[in-house]
């Protein structure tokens, strides 16, 4: 067993992380290398710790700096996903949103209402209400719903109550739905710190070089302490990769052909204003290549995304100019009041990696989102594929096959995962903290609106920033004067929650760098002289620091040219939903999902 540890992760933390690793010889190897801080690679560190394996973890950059921060923030099943007959998929990915709620995570994880609007009479509401119908029955199979309002098919006059910023023309009614909105980057971080209180050793900005193979097996990494340049052996039963889009690079490492080719798929979004679109509700539609997203983030809107191959830079993956263009397009369709590129705020741009048979021909808007577990080689496990919400299943099935491949050099019972039981770090005391809250905002000296975003990103751990507040009361200003974010949530960020730099902080601790229109240059340098103190840094590491958070503000910025390439996606009639196609489609989720249904009520 694996003595427990702490959830802080700091300088500390990481120098203790690797000298653990580096103690990993091989007669006292580690039971299980992650390779990979997104949400998945932290997911399997938790879930091998949790097991009580001996776990280390290392990522190249900070956690969640790839994929894991760069989602529409969703923690959904996949509407769009049941027009492709994936409904396991959706019924798995409904049933770990409703653990995120109800158990895992409610500080991150939050009801968000949605309306899809309906702009044909006749045939469109039927099939609209009919497709949603189905979305939350197969979020109601099982212990966990979400505790989400049933949907409600609206008015054209209704649905303009809810958002007057929707033209007048746009649609004859819409249907209302509710999904849940996920705070992605701040809940990668739980998960980490949590792994990290079952023993766990989480070292950031630590890279593997090369697999380690002795007769034919795996048996470790050769790593590289990103921060000092000293290269050293970890020698583990099992190497898990977690690496996302970067699986190919430990496949080739491993000499083993692909079996399942991972294929990336650009997304972007866009960061608008929250007045640029008087709404109470989240949008979707319809687009030529997938869906289209309007959603309530804070002060601001998320539009997106875009679902397009990409094979550039994976670290910062570019946004062409031409899909900005395509989203303002698209979203223009809906608002009374076009938006226009002098609105947009910020930009964001990720990466998929999904599995696919397919030709490049193919569009990735249709590729599937399920995950596969490879053994491409004995004590090698990766896990590819999947999607954001379904992060803790699949982060299951890999450890599952890193104990079924552990089994070869060591014999003993191991017990299967129990994360679905497990609230992360900030969740256990969250619904106490909440019904408290005002009087937590009289005896803090601070406003409900500043005590509410706190216990949102931080949960029950809200009271550090608190403390922090109490013996230093200039950590309650804002970092910058158009953003909700605290000094002290820096100093939290700095000496808690894992990060290293001041990118880290502005661009994922919180989203300071996404959310104003300087990308966090023009505060850099007054911030970095706040947090000095708490991160050792000196005058030149602040200089260094400052230029960091300009390089990758210019990184962002859209290139000209590019091409959002479009798949059209055709509406059959013949499917639409008559009483014969309802029961045709009830059937196959029966079979999908090896539960009862009942057909919705009339």
């Amino acid at each position: 067993m694996v003595a427990p540890g702490s959830d802080v992760l700091d300088r500390a933390s990481r120098a203790g992380a690797l000298a653990r690793m580096a103690a990993a010889d091989s007669t006292s190897p580690l039971d299980v290398l992650v390779v990979g801080g997104g949400v998945v690679g932290c997911g399997s560190a938790l879930d091998a710790a949790q097991r009580g394996l001996s776990v280390a973890l290392v990522e190249r950059h900070d956690l969640a700096s790839g994929t894991s921060s760069r989602s529409s923030r969703l923690a959904h099943g996949g509407l769009r996903y049941l027009e492709q007959r994936e409904f396991s998929l959706v019924h798995e990915a409904l049933t770990e949103r409703g653990l995120l709620l109800d158990r895992l995570a409610p500080h991150l994880v939050r009801p968000v209402p949605f309306l899809y609007p309906v702009t044909r009479r006749g045939w469109e509401r039927p099939y609209v209400g009919f497709g949603i119908t189905v979305y939350d029955m197969l979020s109601r199979l099982g212990a966990y719903g979400g505790a989400m309002p049933r949907p409600k098919t609206l008015s054209a006059k209704i649905v303009k109550g809810i958002a007057p910023g929707i033209k007048d023309d746009a649609l004859v009614g819409a249907v209302r739905f509710h999904d849940a909105q996920i705070d992605d980057a701040r809940h990668t971080v739980a998960v980490a710190r949590t792994a990290a209180a079952h023993g766990a050793a989480i070292a950031t900005r630590t890279s593997v070089v090369r697999l380690i193979r002795e007769d034919g097996r795996v048996v470790g990494a050769v790593i590289r302490d990103e921060l000092t340049g000293r290269e050293f052996d970890v020698r583990a039963r099992v190497v898990l990769g977690a690496a996302g889009v970067w699986t190919d690079d430990l496949l080739e490492m491993a000499g083993a052909a692909s079996q399942h080719a991972v294929r990336q798929s650009k997304g972007i979004h866009l960061v608008v204003p929250r007045e640029a679109f008087p709404s109470t509700s989240a949008l979707i539609a319809r687009t030529p290549t997938s869906v289209l997203f309007l959603l309530p983030w804070g002060r601001h809107w998320l539009i997106g995304t875009t679902d397009t191959d990409y094979s550039g830079p994976r670290s910062e993956p570019q946004v062409d100019e031409a899909d900005v263009e395509y989203l303002l397009a698209e979203a223009n369709k809906w608002l009374a009041k076009p938006l226009t590129r002098d609105d947009v705020v910020g930009v964001y741009s990720g990466l998929r990696p999904l599995l696919s048979a397919g030709t490049q021909e193919d569009g990735t808007a249709t590729l599937s989102r399920e995950h596969a577990v490879l053994r491409p080689a004995p004590g090698l496990v990766l896990i590819a594929g999947g999607k954001y919400t379904t992060y803790r299943v699949m982060a299951a099935d890999a450890v599952d096959a890193a104990v079924t491949s552990r089994a070869e050099v060591v014999t003993d019972i191991v017990p299967p995962s129990k994360t679905d039981e497990l609230p992360l770090v900030g969740a256990a005391g969250y619904t106490a903290a909440w019904a408290t809250r005002e009087r937590t905002a009289r005896e803090a000296g601070l406003s409900l609106a500043a005590v509410e975003h706190l216990l949102r990103r931080h949960g029950d751990r809200a009271r550090t920033v608190l403390d922090l507040i109490a013996s230093d009361p200039k950590l309650a200003e804002p970092m910058h004067p158009d953003s909700p974010y605290l000094l002290a949530e820096g100093v939290v960020a700095i000496t808690r929650e894992g990060a290293l730099g001041l990118d880290d902080v502005l661009v994922r601790r919180t989203r300071l760098a996404l959310e104003t229109r300087g990308g966090g240059v023009d505060v850099a340098a007054s911030v970095a002289e706040v947090l000095a103190p708490y991160a050792n840094w000196d005058e030149a590491d602040i200089a260094e620091q400052v230029a960091v958070v300009a390089q990758r503000r210019d990184a962002l910025q859209p290139v000209p040219g590019g091409q959002a390439d479009q798949q059209v996606v055709a509406v059959d009639d013949s499917e639409l939903p008559g009483d014969s196609v309802e029961a045709a489609l009830l059937e196959e989720v029966e079979f999908a999902t090896g539960l009862p249904v009942e057909g919705p009520s009339a």
